[in-house]
């Protein structure tokens, strides 16, 4: 009896420490396990974090590259354009801190050159073949203006003369009838594709001669890396580059008639039926008293995009500007405006 109550406490000993080491490991177990779990929700969303930024900047990047254009929200600079509107543009005020190295333009393709010097103010992508749309207008009034035929005889508007590839619009009907200086006019100050056409098409030899005729004119000159197909500028096939288009502007720039007509700010025709229409220039600038323009052609294609060709006066000397290929309606005014300023600015650092 003795020996039983002696062994009693050893074992009851024992019992308490398992005991215990079992309930200290379970205690441990439910410490360490929040813990762990809680570190690997920390790491696992660190990660998704940096994740996220990365594919924030990716997303960013692209917006900012499509914001002008795929956008369904007019960016800053759209909604500035809106608000200052043509005016704005068109009476010279350019953008305060603009480059200096650079005019900024949004023109594809840009050359400028002083005629009397043959210098070159600026130059870009100058000697790339480009779409030249309605500036094809420019060599149908060189060749007509040299060919020595009356500017008082009639033409009349025919079906042939109707625009079967854009479907571009005009005001002058299938049998209206004017002088060749009339269809001149307009085919020159309001880019009016009918009046264009049917120029060439009384041509001495029609229009293959006609054609024929502007290429012929174009090698003359030295444009070798230009060529018409038709007298109008509808097809994207009648291609130059901004050199070569200078050297269709100095051309042009001694032709009389050329100046008058694509300087005119507006021009109203009778028609046969005695009604009349008023046209107006399609190059805004030539509103703009500040602005002293010789020659002036705009031109557009969805191929050639936003095109305006000048010879203007800018700070004593006359000055072939040529700027193809240009996005947004305003555009190539606004480069015109930029182009200004950018000469001025490098006149008036040269006499420092």
């Amino acid at each position: 009896m003795q020996a039983i109550q002696n062994k009693a406490p050893f074992w009851v000993f024992a019992y308490l420490i398992i005991l215990a080491f079992g309930l200290c490991s379970v205690a441990n177990a439910r410490t360490s396990t929040p813990q762990s779990t809680h570190s690997a929700k920390k790491a696992s969303t660190a990660k998704h974090k940096k994740a996220a930024a990365r594919k924030g900047v990716q997303k960013s990047k692209i917006v900012t590259r499509r914001s002008l254009r795929s956008s369904g929200k007019p960016s800053k600079i759209q909604v500035g354009l809106r608000e200052r509107q043509l005016d704005d543009i068109i009476m010279h005020r350019p953008k305060s801190g603009l480059d200096n190295s650079s005019a900024q333009l949004r023109s594809e393709a840009a050359f400028v050159l002083d005629l009397k010097t043959s210098t070159i103010l600026y130059d870009k992508n100058s000697d790339e073949v480009r779409p030249i749309a309605s500036i094809s207008k420019l060599m149908t009034a060189l060749i007509v203006t040299e060919s020595g035929l009356s500017m008082s005889d009639p033409i009349t508007i025919s079906e042939d003369d109707v625009d079967h590839l854009r479907h571009s619009r005009s005001r002058l009907a299938v049998g209206t009838r004017l002088s060749r200086a009339e269809m001149l006019h307009l085919a020159l100050m309001s880019s009016e594709n009918r009046a264009a056409h049917a120029l060439a098409r009384y041509y001495p030899g029609g229009m293959p001669a006609f054609v024929r005729a502007m290429n012929d004119k174009a090698r003359s000159l030295g444009m070798r890396h230009t060529h018409f197909i038709e007298p109008t500028g509808l097809s994207s096939e009648n291609v130059s580059t901004a050199r070569d288009l200078v050297k269709l502007l100095r051309a042009a720039s001694k032709q009389a008639l050329i100046h008058r007509y694509t300087t005119d700010d507006t021009e109203q025709i009778t028609l046969n039926n005695g009604r009349q229409l008023t046209y107006n220039n399609s190059n805004q600038l030539v509103k703009n008293p500040g602005w002293d323009i010789k020659i002036s052609k705009t031109g557009f294609i969805n191929e050639a995009g936003e095109c305006l060709v000048m010879v203007t006066r800018i700070d004593g000397r006359d000055v072939a500007m040529v700027l193809l290929n240009s996005t947004g309606r305003y555009s190539r005014i606004g480069d015109a405006v930029r182009m200004r300023a950018y000469v001025e600015r490098g006149t008036t650092l040269a006499m420092l």
